[in-house]
């Protein structure tokens, strides 16, 4: 059985103590990690700040062209990453609409190489006959990453890569889940990167709050649920840490009835079941007019009814499991109280039999506000169907809500959806489209979906923090 190691000042580290990795289509055990202790966790943050001393005054373009080494370092060993996506988190490497871990693996090359095409220039505030003023971006110390499992390696990268361009140094937490991408791509970026700049603990839940409180970090960059994100937020406060925190969504998309449904469909059907629904920017809510209801209802179950469901690593795959027992847990209750208070399934709603934490990609029709299908989270592949006759109803109730990461308008009449979308309460607002992430395009959430964004230049600069220089000239 492969064991994997923690990296500390570019060292692996393993331990007596270690925890299982499952593959979530087979419940087999995949690889077993070294578990972290409080005195790991200090040794990887000493580590990073002795290597912040002589990172942080390195130039620019040496760590772009680091940054450009490390995308070559992932497109080098891109199949071996993306079969270790798929065995420990379950999607499959190609998936529906090519949307499975090849696609993440493609994306954290794309990510690095335009991360490295970033700079922080100094701004000039002030230049007369009295004085120049510039305000320059500086690197804040060690960074605390801590990652989700539902895009290991992706979201590391949003994380990592942003950190080490600005003069920052990193130690990373990812999930006891799906630990074993991330532990790969630092080994790779430590063949690049001085030692002690990007440092990996692998643990449970004790070592992600050793690192929200540890004194020696000046900021936590979380992405992860609303819950476990006021955890953090709370346990930073001590240290004023700096905080970057993409939390739950549950969006809304809004569907006019002027749309031709047949071209929508196959889009809103990627958008809401990518990952088998396990993306914080998935649509999870969809409100179709009266008029068309039934008509997308029909087209979205045909394409549910000739997906595939199966072992990511087998070929033909379309949508693997949901990664773990307990949030298999959470769609299938969601399920039965939408079932028990009269909700029509279209597709699927039963848990399916065999290995593996399967369940069928589900959509949900005759439910309303107030569902608990509805109205929180489902993180899974079922989709709740809604039909509204009222836009200004329908916006109304689209923003009732706590999350607000994102939301979608569908619609021909481009300047009527882009009127309802500046009513939407929501970082990202897309028309005809969802989830479309990008890496010059900064990304975050208003109300309980977050703080902060990533992404573009905006992203970059929360790495930082501003120093004013004033030169007086009279």
């Amino acid at each position: 059985m492969t064991q994997y190691a923690l990296i500390i000042d570019g060292k692996k580290i393993t331990t007596q103590d270690t925890f299982d990795v499952l593959n979530p289509a087979t419940e087999e055990v995949v690889a077993q990690c070294s578990a972290a202790t409080p005195d790991h966790v200090d040794q990887a943050v000493a580590a990073a700040q002795r290597a912040f001393k002589s990172w942080s005054q390195v130039d620019m373009a040496t760590r772009q062209q680091k940054i450009n080494e490390i995308a070559d370092k992932i497109e080098a060993n891109f199949n071996e990453l993306a079969a270790l996506i798929t065995q420990e988190q379950g999607k499959p490497l190609q998936a529906f609409a090519g949307l499975g871990a090849g696609f993440e693996v493609g994306g954290c090359v794309a990510w690095c190489r335009y991360t490295a095409t970033q700079d922080l220039k100094v701004e000039v505030l002030q230049d007369d006959d009295q004085g120049r003023v510039e305000l320059h971006r500086k690197p804040l110390g060690v960074v605390g990453s801590i990652t989700p499992w539902n895009w290991p390696l992706m979201i590391a990268i949003w994380h990592v890569i942003p950190a080490i361009m600005t003069g920052n140094t990193v130690v990373i937490k990812p999930s006891s889940m799906t630990p074993l991408s991330t532990v790969r791509f630092v080994e790779l970026a430590n063949e690049v990167l001085p030692a002690g700049v990007l440092n990996i603990v692998t643990g449970e839940g004790g070592v992600g709050r050793v690192i929200t409180g540890h004194p020696g970090i000046r900021k936590i960059v979380f992405t992860g649920s609303t819950p476990t994100g006021k955890g953090i937020m709370k346990g930073a406060a001590d240290t004023l840490k700096k905080l970057t925190l993409e939390l739950g969504g549950n969006d809304a998309g809004i569907v006019l009835p002027d749309v031709d449904v047949a071209e929508i469909a196959p889009k809103i059907f990627a958008t809401s079941f990518i990952n088998s629904g396990q993306t914080c920017a998935a649509l999870k809510r969809l409100y179709v007019h009266e008029d068309i209801h039934d008509q997308l209802c029909e087209a979205l179950t045909q394409i549910a009814q000739g997906v595939k469901l199966g072992n990511g690593m087998d070929d033909g795959i379309d949508f693997g499991p949901v990664q773990n027992r307990a949030q298999l847990d959470i769609v299938r209750e969601l399920a039965d109280v939408a079932r028990a208070n009269g909700a029509r399934f279209l597709t699927g709603g039963e848990e399916m039999s065999g290995p593996g934490y399967f369940y069928p990609l589900t959509l949900v029709a005759d439910v309303s506000d107030g569902c608990r299908l509805v109205d929180e989270e489902q993180f899974g592949p079922i989709l709740p169907i809604i039909k509204y006759s009222d836009i200004d109803e329908v916006i109304e109730r689209s923003n009732n809500n706590p999350n607000g990461l994102g939301g979608s308008v569908w619609s021909k009449d481009i300047e009527k959806a882009k009127a309802i979308a500046a009513r939407m309460e929501c970082g990202s607002v897309w028309i005809n489209g969802h989830a479309l992430v990008k890496p010059h395009v900064p990304f975050g959430g208003v109300k309980d979906s977050g703080l902060g964004v990533e992404f573009g230049q905006q992203g970059l600069e929360e790495y930082t923090n501003i120093q004013a220089v004033h030169i007086e000239k009279a």
